[in-house]
């Protein structure tokens, strides 16, 4: 089958959560309000290191979509689902739009706080 190669990516990004691969960043992010069978998903522009399945037909709660599910490079694990086809007319913007369902996904923590710093316990330890 051959070797896999990731894309890695610069600035805060999600993550698969079974096996940490980097898979969209944050800028990405078209909309926080989508929603699966399992509770929330993210509506992404792009999305990388994943694998689609087989285009078909889905009715979704916003009706008749092609679509194709994303799965992880790495591990496998299916992350959620692409759309291709939109049948209804004003559903046409997700169209080339990734869904990617939030229990599925780990967003980056590392730049939100110093993970080396220490705490300073009383003022007896400085000389």
């Amino acid at each position: 089958m051959g070797r896999v190669f990731l894309v890695e990516l610069n600035g805060k990004a999600y993550r698969c959560k079974f096996c940490d691969v980097p898979l969209a960043l944050s800028d990405d992010v078209l909309s926080r309000s989508f929603n699966c069978r399992r509770g929330s998903a993210y509506l992404f522009s792009n999305v990388v290191n994943i694998m689609l399945g087989p285009e078909e037909e889905r009715l979704m709660l916003s009706g008749l979509h092609t679509v194709e599910d994303i799965f992880c490079c790495c591990c496998g694990q299916r992350l959620g689902w692409k759309y291709v086809i939109a049948h209804d007319k004003n559903q046409k913007y997700k169209e080339g739009k990734f869904v990617l369902e939030r229990w599925r996904i780990d967003e980056d923590v590392a730049d939100e706080f110093n993970l080396d710093a220490r705490l300073v316990s009383s003022d007896a330890e400085n000389p």
